[in-house]
């Protein structure tokens, strides 16, 4: 469901990358980009204009991202220099997601109607890319994807004849395969999921997936244990009610704990009950009594790895940090982004944004754990 406000349009084969499209920047510290500087974040150059939705931090060296015009970067040096490539017959597709699994290996995902809704997939660092699925079916949009390890993934489609459109692969990505309808629980009217920043799904050990809704008259999570074979849905208290307005992003440390965020997109200063926490495994939810993100946020991640409570959500009015697993959330700035990810239990982060903007997450692990 791609509901994006007036500043976030609309989407719409391509295997190999095509050489006019791939670009090599290196720069200084000194040269950033022309986004306004926060003490959180250093921006780096990108060396694209493109909107980026997706981010994946393989290490704290190797990261990924995607947006608009079939864009994908990589850096291999923590953002020293990034490598852009246009992927042939691409230029059209909004690669909303993206899952990399090392420097040379990983998934893009475009959304679109119909056949629009694409993964692709790189095994040698960008140079060529193998289209992997394409949807047929015309009702069918892709939002979002991931992996639990390099052979098992899940890919997440809005509800077609009353019913989410849940894809798994056992291949490494070579054969997608959609769970039965009758598997998945009905969607609410108008229920759909935000193709924002590719984390409305998320995932945790080995067989744990979540999906945050929106769109309807109340904000949902979808969850299974048996990757996505079967599944429970269960309401949250985050504001819903209209078609832009849901959960847009889920992260969960371990099976129990995990952090919903999402708002308004039409009204991204709007305050109100835009997180909200579980540690029942989503099978509960409760909003924050003290502080909460200052509006709108479309992204959320932890910041280390299980065990810690460092939570870090961004939207395209700021960015904010809890501590305690979302309980309170302190504001680190302005600078807007749609997408943040991080490196396992590192605390090496990126942000990703409007007109190719990428950021790393400058907050020192051994500050922000609790």
């Amino acid at each position: 469901m791609d509901r994006s406000p007036p500043f976030w349009p609309p989407a719409r084969n391509g295997r190999k990358a095509s050489p006019a499209g791939v670009i090599l920047i290196s720069f200084t510290s000194a040269m950033f980009g022309s986004a306004p500087a926060d003490d959180n974040w250093t921006v780096q150059t990108s060396g694209t204009t493109a909107r980026l939705r997706g981010v994946s931090v393989a290490s704290p060296r190797v990261v990924w991202a995607s947006g608009t015009q079939g864009t994908v970067l990589r850096t291999i040096d923590g953002g020293t220099s990034w490598r852009k490539w246009t992927v042939s017959g691409a230029s059209s597709l909004d690669f909303r997601d993206i899952h990399a699994l090392d420097e040379r290996t990983a998934f893009v995902l475009s959304i679109g109607a119909g056949e629009l809704s694409r993964i692709y997939k790189t095994a040698d660092g960008g140079e060529n890319w193998e289209l992997r699925y394409k949807n047929q079916d015309p009702k069918g949009f892709l939002d979002a994807f991931a992996f639990w390890d390099a052979d098992h993934g899940i890919a997440l489609g809005d509800p077609v004849e009353g019913r989410f459109a849940i894809l798994t692969t056992d291949d490494r990505g070579k054969t997608w395969d959609r769970i039965p309808a009758e598997k998945v629980p009905p969607a609410l009217a108008g229920e759909g999921a935000f193709a924002a920043s590719g984390t409305c799904l998320t995932l945790q050990g080995g067989a744990n997936v979540w999906i945050g809704t929106g769109g309807a008259s109340v904000a949902r999570v979808y969850r299974s244990t048996d990757r996505g074979r079967t599944w429970t849905v269960h309401d949250t208290p985050i504001r819903a009610g209209n078609p832009s307005s849901g959960i847009f992003s889920l992260a969960f440390q371990d099976s129990e704990h995990g952090v919903a965020v999402g708002g308004d997109y039409k009204q991204p200063d709007q305050s109100g009950r835009f997180v909200a926490s579980t540690t029942d495994g989503g099978r509960t939810w409760t909003v924050p009594h003290e502080t909460c993100p200052a509006g709108y946020r479309s992204a959320v991640a932890y910041a280390a790895g299980p065990g810690q409570s460092t939570l870090v959500a961004v939207g395209p009015t700021g960015t904010d940090l809890s501590s305690d697993d979302g309980k309170t959330w302190r504001s680190l700035g302005k600078l807007g982004f749609h997408a943040v990810g991080f490196a396992g239990q590192t605390g090496a982060g990126w942000a990703v944004g409007e007109d190719g903007l990428i950021a790393k997450f400058r907050t020192a692990p051994a500050v922000i754990h609790r």
